[in-house]
């Protein structure tokens, strides 16, 4: 899957090779959700199963976010010195070992540390595919290409909790955490067989290792490009809340049976997809940073009627449901904008971009997955509020610190 170079030395590809790019990248995303999304509905039985407490199955999410996180502030750097590929096959390669392992887990302790590593595995596919999309392209044309990609990645957690809550029907929790090692199999022999280096050697940054993670200095205080990932990473912090507390909110508050959970999360993953579409025919015409700005004030305000809702009653089940739909549809407004204007600072460093924003997401994440499990009463005002802040955090921060 290689072109001529064009312009900033990057290749140029046929609409098909884009086609296929794109559909290969968005799979490679899809580890993250899939990880994420396809055990939520088994939590409460895990609990029974493993004779844990809420808060402790909830730490199986939290231990995924921390592994993600210095899994992807770790592969970042080294594929800007050492090429994409030898990184990405290395990662995947821990995420087959490390999902059978949770799979065979006698206990949450030992769930909780294999969720780790199979975070850091997984992380190299998610940060990596999307360094790759710098690779191949710039700018405006760069946040249509991330939009495309989240409509792909969009198909698996939509599929993902209806594939959970079934496997948890017919056989047991332990089955997800086996199909997950069979799709990591399948994507390292994609990879082997048809993915090839996009980040060649006189595009590589020569620094040792102190040098590339000095690099993150570098992002850090360049005000224009850590606005964008901040704003973003408190932003997908408000779903991360989401993740953490949906299974306990809707199985057992509202006594939604775990194989229809996945009806209730495909609604977000369909506002997610519908405006990730949206966002890719407008961001051409509209520029990345104003659709980004007018994410975050609807995921503001969405978080704080979700809030409303959570202590008043209002609605029931819809007045939780409809506030998240909104929430995380918003969400497609600013994930691929913050990050195509971020990377377009840094060009050269687009592994270590790429990277702190998957690590500042997932470290915010796992703060708002714990302080869920912390203060959860057996209502929805944990997650509310939790969303709520997250929410007012992101508008903020788009005021304050990008332009």
């Amino acid at each position: 899957m290689r072109g001529a170079p064009g312009a900033e030395g990057q290749p140029v590809l046929t609409p098909g090779q884009t086609r296929s790019l794109i559909f290969i990248l968005g799979t490679l995303t899809a580890f993250g959700p899939l990880s994420i999304d396809m055990y939520l509905p088994s939590m409460p039985a895990m609990a029974v199963d493993l004779d844990a407490p809420t808060a402790r199955v909830q730490m199986t999410l939290s231990s995924y976010f921390i592994g993600g996180a210095l899994g992807q502030m770790l592969f970042g750097p080294l594929s800007d010195r050492f090429g994409r590929r030898p990184l990405l096959l290395a990662g995947i390669a821990l995420y087959v070992l490390t999902s059978t392992l949770c799979a065979l887990s006698s206990g949450v302790e030992m769930l909780i540390a294999q969720r780790f590593l199979q975070a850091i595995g997984g992380s190299a596919a998610s940060v990596l595919a999307r360094a790759m999309v710098r690779d191949f392209f710039s700018g405006d044309r760069a946040a249509r290409v991330l939009s495309l990609i989240m409509l792909v990645m969009g198909a698996a957690p939509l599929v993902a909790p209806f594939l959970g809550g079934y496997l948890l029907l017919w056989f047991d929790w332990r089955a997800i955490f086996w199909a997950l090692s069979g799709f990591g199999a399948v994507c390292f022999v994609l990879v082997l067989a048809v993915v090839r280096e996009s980040h060649p050697k006189e595009r590589r940054i020569r620094h040792g290792l102190v040098g590339m993670l000095g690099m993150y200095g570098r992002i850090i205080r360049h005000a224009g490009a850590v606005g964008y990932l901040l704003a973003n990473a408190t932003a997908y912090g408000g779903m991360f809340a989401f993740f953490a507390g949906s299974p306990f909110v809707y199985i057992r508050l509202f006594r939604v049976a775990p194989e229809n959970y996945g009806y209730l999360f495909a609604c977000n993953v369909i506002a997610l997809m519908a405006v990730s579409l949206l966002n890719a025919r407008l961001v051409t015409r509209l520029g990345a940073h104003r659709l980004f700005a007018l994410g975050t004030v609807l995921v503001a305000l969405s978080g704080m009627a979700l809030l409303f809702t959570a202590i008043t009653g209002f609605g029931g089940l819809p007045g939780i449901v409809i506030p998240i739909f909104i929430y995380v549809g918003s969400l497609s407004l600013i994930g691929a904008n913050s990050l195509a204007l971020a990377l377009d600072r840094f060009p050269q460093a687009a592994g270590s971009v790429s990277a702190l924003s998957g690590g500042i997401s997932f470290l915010y994440g796992s703060l708002c997955t714990g302080a869920v499990g912390l203060f959860h009463d057996g209502s929805a005002l944990a997650m509310a509020a939790v969303i709520a802040a997250t929410g007012l955090l992101t508008l903020v921060l788009q005021i304050r610190l990008t332009r």
